[in-house]
């Protein structure tokens, strides 16, 4: 294999995904699930936080019992909010009774509202993400044939062996997002499917956000990933959520109005893959474009624009 497509970017069917975001009853629930389903939306997500939405565990579950191919997408499950041991018990239940349409999401915990509501310490970056690697190979050895034996800096499991075993084998497709370095090569050695969001790093949205969401910021992530993944970088499915997705005739206000919020050049705003403005034509070639350059294929979609990109998920999805 020559060196230019060893580095070409993975290229995988487009699939898109869209949350459970603001459903507060089981009716609420299940109708977004099923419209998403019928629509053509691969997965439903949902959000791992102590404010104001329903407990994703639950929710996922219910959601599975009203569909038949939708998958149940945790984005993402915050490792400091469970004992591994606990996590991959709850996930495998899942996978299992929903006869295989789990995708496992873990992330390592962003938002500091979360940790000051809890008084869970909110650690460095660095320890947190140590923490979450660290409970990644022990869901994994649950996963697995066997007992699990870790004794790590910050877990301690002896002899367990993890009951049920998910339904996919050898796991469900796991999830790891994120705009550090750090983040990055974890997911690039160890996921299926690698999420790139702007950086996180102070806890909350703000205009630092902005510089992650350049172009030139994602063809150093998409290093990182390389890197770090090597001979299986291609078998990787790169997933972007789109933060802003609006059909118009005249994006170009909203473009400007974007770039002086976020940092970032009209230029920046019209390039970002974090942003998705204009016809649903035009839409539907931005995103091939995309996935050309960066091997996006995994699009997540706003609730709010949900119905109104069906048509460009009826002419991507599975292509």
């Amino acid at each position: 294999m020559s060196a230019a497509m060893s580095d070409a970017p993975p290229r995988h069917p487009f699939r898109f995904s869209s949350p459970a975001t603001g459903c507060n009853t089981r009716a609420e629930l299940i109708d977004r699930a099923r419209l998403l389903e019928d629509l053509g939306y691969a997965s439903v997500t949902i959000a791992d936080h102590f404010g104001d939405q329903l407990g994703p565990i639950a929710t996922l579950m219910a959601i599975a019992e009203a569909t038949t191919t939708l998958r149940i997408a945790p984005m993402v499950f915050s490792n400091d909010y469970r004992h591994p041991a606990v996590l991959a018990k709850e996930a495998a239940t899942l996978d299992l009774l929903s006869e295989g349409r789990l995708e496992l999401g873990l992330g390592a915990g962003w938002k500091a509202i979360d940790y000051e509501y809890t008084g869970i310490p909110f650690d460095d970056p660095v320890d947190r993400i140590d923490r979450m690697a660290e409970s990644l190979s022990i869901i994994k050895g649950l996963w697995g044939p066997g007992p699990t034996n870790v004794a790590g800096r910050w877990y301690r499991v002896e002899g367990l062996d993890g009951t049920p075993k998910p339904l996919q084998q050898p796991h469900p497709p796991i999830t790891i997002g994120g705009g550090s370095k750090r983040v990055l090569q974890l997911a690039g050695r160890e996921a299926d499917i690698v999420g790139f969001i702007p950086s996180m790093k102070a806890g909350v949205v703000n205009e630092q956000t902005g510089a992650s969401a350049t172009p030139a910021a994602i063809e150093r992530r998409l290093g990182w990933v390389r890197e770090a993944a090597g001979d299986r970088f291609g078998q990787l499915e790169l997933q972007v959520r789109l933060e802003l997705a609006l059909v118009t005739d005249d994006p170009d206000p909203i473009f400007d109005s974007l770039s002086g919020g976020f940092g970032l050049t009209p230029d920046e705003a019209r390039q970002t893959p974090y942003a998705l403005l204009g016809s649903t034509s035009h839409m539907a070639h931005q995103l091939r474009e995309r996935r050309d350059r960066w091997g996006f294929s995994y699009i997540g979609v706003p609730r709010e624009a949900a119905e109104a990109l069906a048509p460009v998920v009826a002419e991507l999805a599975g292509t």
